[in-house]
């Protein structure tokens, strides 16, 4: 059986070490988390995390079944993410010569990414948007030189999101 991409929203308590706890869950079975997210919610007690990673039917069954044994894992959602409301942030700076300014700007305009910073010989770009867009979008700039790159990570909600009751 072959992995997919998976991707699981976990309400927690909001306290120290939780997200050591799950992420050692991970690491201990030798899983390798694609991506994790973490903020408060609407109630600043609990925390949403987004956990990206690549497993099969049953890595993806033994996961969510482990995360319910932690004490403060109080809901789980795999997501859909064909139907999930998802985003990525990508801040990206890359050489950019005088006469190469236009081009990528143009493309950036494409992409809709912002501007963030003109420098003599750079531009600092940001992204939103799901990642097969930014993917593409490093791809097209990885000709002109990326000299920083740094992504958050997949954020996402069902459309009938979790309910904190």
């Amino acid at each position: 059986m072959s992995d997919t991409y998976c991707v699981l929203s976990v309400l927690v308590n909001n306290e120290s070490a939780v997200l050591a706890r799950v992420s050692s869950l991970f690491s201990r079975r030798g899983f390798n988390i694609k991506s994790l997210v973490m903020g408060e919610t609407e109630r600043p007690e609990i925390s949403r995390m987004i956990i990206t990673f690549y497993g099969d039917d049953y890595t993806k069954d033994q996961m969510v079944k482990q995360l319910d044994k932690l004490h403060d894992v109080l809901k789980i959602e795999l997501l859909d993410m064909r139907t999930a409301l998802s985003r990525e942030l990508l801040l990206v700076k890359v050489q950019a010569k005088q006469g190469q300014k236009g081009e990528i700007l143009q493309a950036s305009s494409v992409f809709n990414a912002d501007v963030l910073e003109v420098a003599p010989d750079s531009l600092t770009l940001e992204l939103k948007h799901e990642g097969e867009k930014i993917e593409g979008f490093i791809e097209f700039l990885k000709p002109y030189g990326i000299m920083e790159l740094c992504r958050t990570g997949v954020t996402a909600v069902g459309r009938e999101s979790l309910a904190l009751g």
